[in-house]
């Protein structure tokens, strides 16, 4: 195996310049646990910590080294542990609001091609759900493919009209899968190509970690049965990556409970292609889509072309966005203000 198996393309290469340091080498981040590292080379897989130099620099929660990172990394102690000296830049990758109050970007994968956005068609279903993982893929350059699970769990009719609401709400690839019959499960392996690397988003419980184990060919994670409702239970608990016979690299995460989005811009957008399309016909170039004039968009909720309830879902993400994006801008400017205060009373401290 070399580093190009693992995802380390001429892309990657190209970033290098200044980076490289005595000792060092070039290793991908392949699991993240509470500030805890695993890396990976091209030979193995050790636990890694950060160095207190770049402990140091990172500002904010997004710096920190995340499941699918290059990093440069020094190897000791016969070469079973590591210490992590710099991330490289990200090509992709897919993040969200930190969860509760604080303002800032967690990420949760990065350097991604595609995203397997999961539902279960049985109690999971949430057209609304999707749209924010839909604008969570745009907003890091990631493909995204809708993959249904558990469909062994309903009708064929009532799959059907599900298919039909994902189909009006993205043109993006969706696929359906049960991992009890195996229905589905050739032609997911057939797009999972060698050297790519993709990874699965969802809520608990709708099978991503059933679904690892059954690539893989073993039981190398835990699962849980389904509770007496029929639902699935929480058991992924770390981000981590493994790396398929077929070459594939595949990243499972814990179920996402928020969904918050900062500063998407145009990126919300690209997650409803549809009222993107009617946005061009828009008679002024920077509609809201609120109440300005000759707005294509709410002419097509007003003849019953667009649901009420997708133009609404709009709206809120793009007014969320923005109001998260402004928030995290001046929380920058606060921190920044602060820094200097910091140095001014440290300079006279010490005239």
């Amino acid at each position: 195996m070399t580093r190009r198996d693992i995802g380390f393309d001429h892309w990657f290469a190209g970033q290098t310049t200044g980076l490289d340091r005595d000792g060092c080498g070039y290793a991908r981040i392949s699991a993240v646990d509470r500030g805890s590292y695993l890396i990976r080379d091209a030979v193995k897989e050790v636990p890694a910590a950060l160095s207190g130099k770049l402990a140091q620099r990172i500002e904010c929660p997004a710096g920190l080294p995340c499941v699918g990172d290059w990093v440069t990394a020094q190897w000791y102690n016969n070469d079973a542990s590591a210490i992590i000296h710099q991330v490289l830049p990200r090509k992709t990758f897919l993040r969200r609001k930190t969860p509760g109050q604080a303002i800032d970007h967690q990420m949760i994968a990065a350097n991604v091609d595609t995203a397997f956005l999961v539902q279960s068609c049985h109690f999971d279903f949430n057209p609304r759900r999707l749209e924010r993982y839909l604008v969570m893929a745009a907003d890091g350059h990631v493909e995204p493919v809708v993959l249904f699970t558990k469909t062994d769990l309903i009708a064929t009719a009532a799959l059907e009209t599900m298919l039909a609401i994902i189909r009006s709400v993205t043109t993006a690839t969706v696929m359906t899968l049960s991992t009890v019959t195996g229905s589905g499960f050739a032609a997911l392996q057939q797009r999972l190509l060698p050297g790519k690397t993709y990874c699965l988003l969802g809520s608990s419980g709708v099978g991503k970690t059933t679904l690892v184990n059954r690539l893989i060919g073993q039981e190398a994670f835990a699962t849980k049965a389904v509770s007496s409702t029929g639902e699935g239970t929480h058991t992924t608990t770390r981000r981590q990556l493994v790396v398929l016979h077929s070459g594939a690299m595949l990243i499972d995460t814990p179920g996402l409970r928020e969904l918050g989005i900062i500063g998407a811009g145009d990126e919300v957008d690209m997650g409803f292609e549809d009222i993107a399309a009617l946005s061009a016909q828009c008679r002024y170039a920077d509609c809201r889509h609120g109440h300005e004039p000759g707005c294509a968009v709410r002419a097509a909720v007003e003849r019953g072309e667009l649901p009420e309830d997708r133009y609404a879902s709009f709206l809120k993400l793009k007014k969320e966005s923005a109001y998260y994006g402004m928030s995290q801008l001046e929380k920058r400017h606060k921190d920044k203000a602060f820094g200097r205060l910091v140095k001014s009373v440290k300079k006279r401290r010490w005239d």
